[in-house]
């Protein structure tokens, strides 16, 4: 690791989602925009307004850079806030709760970063989802810990060999904005017909 430069965090959460989207995006430089990704970068636009402030008894700071030397990660935080001594990410998303939790992950991977930049153990982060106007608690539990330190090594290993994963058709390809780069289902059938003959 010591060679390689920093991991986006975001690139974590693009892993865990589809990891040729993430070869995609992180080592060809790839990216198309589509309704969703259109939504998610305006409700990021205006989450990334720096600045501080409290509500209540919380305080919050928003647009903070995020590092950890220890996993080689960087990446902006929506939102830190802190409460009664306790710090914790909040990681807003333009939509509803989905079904993978490359979300969670994503807080975790803060979470790590926050750990190292405060001294302090964090147990808890939330996603806020603009769609329902809720948040919604990530246990930062050891299982997690354990899954994005594995992710980490994971997108590390890809960033560092450039080898592409192999397209794979799922249910996640419909919302995907590269599903026209990559054609997972042309993939799979070209693999079928080359078994055939």
């Amino acid at each position: 690791m010591d060679d390689l430069e920093y991991i986006p965090i975001a690139a974590l959460n693009q892993y865990i989602y589809c990891p040729h989207r993430c070869w995609r995006m992180f080592c060809a430089g790839e990216f198309i925009d589509n309704q969703y990704t259109i939504e998610g970068t305006s409700l990021h636009d205006r989450v990334h307004t720096l600045g501080e402030g409290s509500r209540e008894e919380t305080w919050q700071v928003r647009a903070i850079w995020l590092k950890s030397e220890r996993y080689k990660l960087i990446g902006k935080a929506d939102l830190i806030e802190v409460e009664n001594g306790q710090w914790y990410p909040v990681e807003y998303k333009r939509g509803r709760k989905g079904e993978w939790d490359n979300d969670e992950l994503q807080v975790c991977a803060q979470t790590l970063c926050l750990e190292e930049m405060t001294g302090q153990s964090i147990s808890n982060g939330y996603i806020y989802y603009a769609h329902s106007h809720q948040r919604q608690l990530v246990e930062i539990t050891n299982q997690l810990r354990q899954s994005a330190i594995a992710t980490i090594q994971a997108v590390q290993t890809l960033l560092t060999t450039g080898e592409m994963p192999k397209a794979v058709k799922t249910k996640r390809c419909d919302g995907c904005s590269l599903f026209s780069r990559c054609l997972p289902g042309a993939v799979d059938k070209v693999g079928r017909y080359q078994e055939a003959t």
